[in-house]
């Protein structure tokens, strides 16, 4: 058996019916950050395959919402208050701008998107700046005052860059680097708390 598959997290999910093991890196976000309360709405960038939809929807109850986007499908059943878009936050296309327009704005923003690595450190850093700097940007748009924002990145040069865009904007700003990322895993997660849009004006 592959070492993926004899993995703990890996295990669990499936025990616990989600169908990756990210959801455990939330998990963690959210025990030590409270960014869930029930009846919120909640927007999640790169979706698929969906534990992280399925994790918030469990946390804001039935009486809350979740848009969640990605350019795949997930191929797992979403309860009722989760609404799921098919676009490319690259390319943002009319219908995804409308229900941004309609649903919003948000209390949570959240992202935990990741390019599709080349192998070469670098530019795979990079592709990870780029993906979080948009999701900043939707964020700056459609996240209401004092709402919150978690966002992953690669480690590399441009972390400490994008760490100071989030301080101006939000009251604090703090990094996670989750126990249930994989071993030898880039990634961190920045998590920015209580956003003040009159911060960047």
């Amino acid at each position: 058996m592959c070492a993926y598959k004899k993995d703990h997290y890996f295990q669990k999910a499936k025990r616990e019916d989600y169908p990756a093991r990210s959801v455990y890196k939330l998990q963690e976000i959210e025990k030590r950050h409270k960014l869930f309360k029930p009846g919120i709405k909640v927007l999640d960038l790169g979706a698929s395959p969906g534990s992280w939809a399925l994790y918030a929807a469990k946390k804001i109850g039935k009486s809350g919402l979740v848009v969640a986007l990605d350019k795949t499908e997930p191929s797992i059943a979403f309860p009722k208050q989760v609404v799921f878009v098919q676009s490319d936050i690259m390319g943002v296309d009319d219908q995804f701008v409308s229900i941004l327009d309609n649903k919003g704005p948000f209390d949570l923003i959240m992202s935990d998107m990741a390019p599709q690595t080349t192998g070469i450190k670098i530019r795979d850093q990079a592709l990870s700046y780029e993906l979080a700097d948009q999701a900043f940007q939707i964020c700056q748009n459609y996240l209401i005052q004092r709402g919150h924002f978690v966002v992953k990145i690669f480690e590399g040069p441009d972390v400490p860059y994008f760490r100071n865009l989030l301080q101006q904007d939000f009251v604090k700003v703090k990094t996670v680097k989750p126990k249930s990322s994989r071993s030898g895993s880039k990634e961190v997660f920045l998590v920015g708390l209580d956003f003040s849009s009159a911060k960047s004006e």
